[in-house]
């Protein structure tokens, strides 16, 4: 096992890294900005060293200096949580080539997954289903268009290299298409430095439905379960539970089957997500979407409902340790839900919010769980992600998981700063969500109409 880990991130992935390897008996080191500098990490880590200016490009985003914060503070491993450098394969291989063991899979599995349009050609060959589309890279305008006639309208063209909706437009007709494929272009070159784009079928609202995957190197695989992500908004989850209102049991094994038998195409190693997009107008019709080489915001979800720390594992199997579990071992137990709580205003269009939380008290009790580096008096800088904490329940069932969440809601205290929490008990409270009858579209639905009838009361 590991003498000392290096956190390579910051916020309540950090902390929760740190209480991982604080249980295993591993010494932290987190590295922070200067605007991190009186964040909850830093106050828990065994070190703590500053790297630079508050701007990601300036501090979290470079590689040379975190390597150096590495040698110096003789660390072992380094774990990247999300986002930031967490599947970047070039960190990773330089981690290697200095002796530190990155806290992920191997570099090949990531640049094979990368590569959007390799990984779907990965998944065709291993018999895992992909959306229909082109064969490969879109050569130009003309063969898109070719492609387009041959699929239907709607169609998506995608960046092989892209991520956060980026390098992506959807088309409904020639026009929209021509258009699309060459903003898609350009806005792939300027993001990725990768203009390169492929073609899918689009699905109208489907549920988007993500399978948590964990591997060791010696070739074992297991699936621990389904979420349910499709509350989201511009590809931005809100809400995730496990297991889906949507899934029968049978569809659940096939679910669960498709994405060990995707992780050991890829030769992966450690934590993954398997991501696949659920066709509503049928029963059974799913397709592998893409993978994320790391751990997930919403894996909380997942340890809820089987009991199995993620994060350990994820630490054990990159420091040689065998799976000690397998399939028939993984016990499902319950329902968990998990709310995203930012510092947004629903109101304003979900605009950010930084600013200094003035109280924050947050969310106890049975079956609650709380995943935050907030406290009172922090201040939430405007350089990164909004997100001020997790809140994850459980419940023995979907009704009670229910009634956890709507409670412990009503317990969140977040004061001096909007949060997404009154949309999301907006959310909760609504008739469809209730009924587990909601896809990719439901939150902008609901937004429509809550926009329509703000604009009913003011024009009384």
């Amino acid at each position: 096992m590991f003498n000392k880990v290096m956190i390579a991130n910051r916020g309540e992935i950090a902390v929760r890294i740190i209480r991982a390897c604080r249980e295993l008996g591993i010494k932290s080191v987190v590295v922070y900005s200067t605007a991190d500098a009186e964040s909850l990490p830093v106050k828990m880590a065994d070190e703590a060293i500053c790297i630079g200016a508050p701007q990601p490009a300036e501090s979290y985003l470079l590689i040379e200096r975190l390597l150096t914060v590495a040698a110096i503070c003789d660390v072992d491993a380094i774990h990247p949580g999300y986002g930031f450098l967490s599947e970047n394969a070039y960190f990773a291989e330089a981690c290697r080539r200095h002796g530190i063991t990155f806290i992920g899979p191997s570099t090949e599995a990531m640049k094979s997954l990368g590569d959007k349009n390799a990984a779907r050609e990965t998944m065709k060959k291993a018999g895992v289903p992909i959306t229909p589309g082109s064969d490969g890279i879109l050569k130009d305008e003309k063969q898109a268009l070719e492609i387009a006639h041959k699929l239907k309208y709607p169609v998506i063209v995608k960046a092989v290299a892209g991520g956060g909706g980026r390098g992506m437009r959807i088309a409904r007709n020639d026009a929209s298409l021509r258009q699309g494929f060459h903003a898609a272009k350009t806005e792939a070159e300027n993001a990725f430095g990768n203009g390169d784009l492929y073609m899918e079928k689009f699905l109208e609202n489907p549920r988007h439905i993500e399978v948590q995957i964990l591997a060791d190197n010696f070739g074992n695989v297991i699936h621990l379960g389904e979420r349910d992500c499709s509350v989201q908004r511009r590809n931005q989850k809100l809400i995730e539970e496990t297991p889906s209102p949507a899934i029968s049991p049978k569809l659940r094994e096939k679910l669960g089957l498709a994405a060990v038998k995707a992780a050991k195409a890829a030769h992966y190693s450690s934590a993954g997500t398997i991501e696949f997009l659920l066709d509503t107008g049928s029963k059974d019709k799913f397709y592998f979407m893409e993978m994320n080489t790391r751990i997930q915001v919403e894996h909380p979800v997942s340890e809820m409902v089987t009991g199995i720390d993620l994060v350990k594992a994820q630490i054990r199997v990159a420091a040689g340790d065998r799976l000690k579990i397998r399939q028939k071992d993984v016990v499902f137990r319950g329902h968990a839900i998990e709310c995203r709580i930012n510092a947004e205003d629903p109101e304003r269009n979900f605009a950010p919010c930084p600013g200094r939380i003035t109280q924050f008290i947050p969310a106890g009790g049975p079956n609650v769980r709380m995943d935050t580096h907030a406290f009172s008096g922090y201040f939430i800088p405007p350089y990164y992600d909004s997100l001020v904490g997790k809140l994850i329940v459980w419940g023995q069932d979907r009704t009670e998981a229910l009634a956890v969440c709507n409670r412990a809601l009503d317990e969140v205290v977040v004061k001096g700063v909007k949060t997404t929490i009154p949309f999301q008990r907006r959310i909760l409270g609504h008739k469809n969500f209730v009924e587990g009858k909601y896809d990719t579209g439901f939150v902008e639905n609901v937004i429509q109409k809550l926009k329509k009838s703000s604009t009913k009361e003011s024009s009384k």
